[in-house]
């Protein structure tokens, strides 16, 4: 066993709780008898490259310290490969640790964790969703939800998690149905018009809103959840569901499982763990076994 690992820290995930997260995690690996390797990139692009070196080069396994964002520039640095992927979730979501079963904002539990699993050999094979070379662990959203993404990181004011309520209140005021192109694998492809289509391999995003309830990260398939076209009224009912993960039983929700889901829409952006992915068209895969998850 190589007893050489590498933290990959966000220090300004959750307020700074990413760079305190990271001494406690660090201290108990070495504990156990591990050397510790500190990853902090001057960006995103320099950090993926530095953890991508850290992998090229060996590294006993990759730990993300930060929330979502840290966990998805780690997955594109791991996926596919036999390195295994440890969390410390730091941030303010932290979906994909919650949906995993790891410790949340406890980073001296979740580093024990990490040193017995691999001191145990203990990991989780897990399947990951893939929009061309960008790899995602929890959902991909598009429609209301990414729009209100899109509002929120275009202002300037509030500053924090207020300024997407705020987003959320503007884009509700112009909720209006998106035409989608939907393809589930090989099926012929249909028109429906919706609120929002969410691609799920995990269960969860948006720090707990279990919008694909179901979804099971290790079945080879997607969990889509699409909200038909509904009134403020109506997706103000739905909403609060979403947190109980009990909304599919409202009837303007459907759930469709699939491997490869294509959507096509205009004016709507695709988001995945919380991040960028693009203006649709998109085409997402399911890629089983991708990640090797340290539990």
């Amino acid at each position: 066993m190589n007893r050489d690992i590498t933290l990959l820290v966000n220090p300004t995930s959750g307020r700074g709780r990413g760079a305190l997260a990271a001494r406690p995690a660090a201290g108990t690996l070495r504990a156990a008898g591990f050397t510790v390797h500190t990853v902090v990139g001057t960006d995103a692009a320099d950090a993926l490259e530095r953890a991508r070196k850290a992998v090229d080069g060996g590294t006993g396994a990759l730990v993300a310290v930060g929330g979502d964002g840290m966990v998805s520039l780690a997955l594109q640095a791991v996926a596919g490969t036999p390195t295994p992927l440890g969390v410390v979730a730091a941030g303010t979501g932290n979906d994909f640790a919650r949906v995993s079963g790891l410790p949340v904002r406890d980073p001296a539990a979740a580093g024990t964790a990490i040193a017995e699993a691999l001191l145990d050999g203990r990991s989780r094979q897990l399947d990951l969703g893939r929009v061309g070379e960008r790899w995602f662990g929890t959902v991909l959203a598009s429609g209301f939800d990414s729009r209100v993404n899109d509002r929120g990181n275009r202002m300037r004011w509030p500053k924090g998690r207020f300024r997407y309520d705020v987003a959320m209140l503007a884009e509700l005021a112009a909720l209006r149905p998106i035409r989608y192109r939907v393809r589930f694998d090989d099926a012929p492809e249909r028109e429906l018009d919706a609120t929002l289509i969410a691609v799920g391999n995990g269960s969860s995003y948006g720090g707990g809103m279990r919008m694909c309830a179901d979804a099971e990260m290790d079945d080879g398939l997607f969990d889509v959840c699409v909200v038909g076209p509904c009134s403020r009224r109506t997706l103000l009912r739905v909403f609060p569901l979403v947190y109980s993960g009990s909304h599919p039983r409202h009837p303007v929700v459907t759930v469709h499982r699939a491997a490869r889901v294509r959507l096509v829409a205009e004016d709507v952006t695709a988001y995945a763990d919380g991040e960028r992915i693009g203006p649709l068209p998109v085409e997402a895969e399911t890629v089983p076994g991708a990640l090797r998850l340290l539990v």
